[in-house]
């Protein structure tokens, strides 16, 4: 078990209630591989350096999380096949 931090861009074009039923769709995803959520922030809209699949806003959130790395994976691997997600990294804080 290991602290990560995960940051995931939604598609700016999701209605309000969309975002949040894709963003609870997520942490379910989360939940049942066992990683629990500590912390989640939500930056909000904001405008890309450069557009990303032809879009140049998207809605950022951030998850500190507790899990197992074969977890991580998973998770990793649905989110690639997830439409509304246009861009996501976890990464393994310095500690």
């Amino acid at each position: 078990m290991g602290k990560y931090e995960i940051m995931y861009i939604l598609t700016a074009t999701l209605e309000d209630e969309a975002r949040k039923n894709e963003i609870s769709k997520l942490q379910k995803i989360l939940e049942s591989e066992k990683i629990a959520v500590t912390d989640t922030k939500e930056w909000g809209l904001r405008d890309f350096a450069y557009p990303i699949n032809k879009q140049t806003k998207g809605y950022y959130v951030i998850l500190t999380v507790n899990g197992s790395s074969e977890g991580l994976a998973e998770f990793d691997r649905l989110v690639k096949l997830d439409n509304a997600v246009l861009r996501h990294l976890i990464i393994k804080p310095q500690e």
